[in-house]
């Protein structure tokens, strides 16, 4: 007989390439305006000099796995893509100096951080929370984890197509804030926990699509997600 009033909701995990065993998730973090040119897009600038990275999350619900057919979600006019280089981290760790960030990763995924771009535009500028824009449901596709454990990622080509047409095309060392930095930043506001993800940004050209649109990308020597929009539930 069950402790609990319903079942409790099942434990989010990804498949690992290679292994027979799961990566379980524990919680989804993501790093906002990390590429100079996609914080010029969105009318932000970031001066590096002056500023430090900012973050929001996901609930683990949210993740999706790459493949998958999503319904176009309830309540925006305008859903957008943005192609990301996830981190998986592998070991747990508190105020990680940056020389160190390496011995918690244990890997790399591709994702997709699907926006609710009107609503999140509208919560910016009204000074709210970017939650109903950001944390929608479906919205954090993955691949599967490409095992890398203690490599730091510095330079790999990054881009995204809608029905085969290339959107956004850049590389991870163009990051603003690079995997070290945010491992070490991060950890000074959270415990971090092996099975936490960070989605670590966007590359420029983010955009709407639509019901029926096919979304393809890639990570050189991570993986390629794929991801399809249905209609409107």
């Amino acid at each position: 007989m069950s402790d609990y009033l319903f079942d409790p909701p099942a434990i989010q995990s990804l498949a690992v390439r290679g292994e027979a065993k799961r990566f379980p998730i524990h919680r989804l973090f993501f790093v906002g305006r990390n590429y100079l040119a996609h914080a010029e897009e969105m009318g932000n600038p970031i001066d590096k000099a002056t500023m430090r990275p900012f973050y929001f999350t996901k609930t683990p619900q949210a993740l999706t796995p790459s493949g998958a057919t999503v319904p176009y979600p309830p309540g925006t006019k305008n859903f957008h893509y943005e192609m990301e280089l996830v981190v998986a981290i592998g070991k747990p760790g508190f105020r990680i100096p940056a020389a160190n960030a390496h011995e918690h990763i244990y890997g790399y995924a591709a994702g997709l951080d699907m926006t609710r771009r009107d609503l999140q535009l509208v919560a910016r500028e009204q000074g709210r929370p970017w939650d109903l824009g950001k944390d929608v449901e479906h919205s954090a596709v993955c691949t599967d984890i490409m095992p890398m454990p203690g490599q730091v990622l510095s330079d790999a080509d990054i881009s995204l197509a809608v029905n085969g047409v290339t959107k956004q095309h850049s590389n991870v060392s163009k990051l603003i804030w690079d995997i070290r930095e945010i491992i070490e930043d991060l950890s000074e506001f959270y415990h971090l926990q092996a099975g936490d993800l960070i989605y670590t940004g966007t590359p420029e050209g983010v955009g709407p699509v639509v019901a029926g649109d096919q979304i393809t990308g890639q990570v050189q020597g991570v993986g390629e997600i794929a991801l399809t929009l249905g209609p409107a539930e």
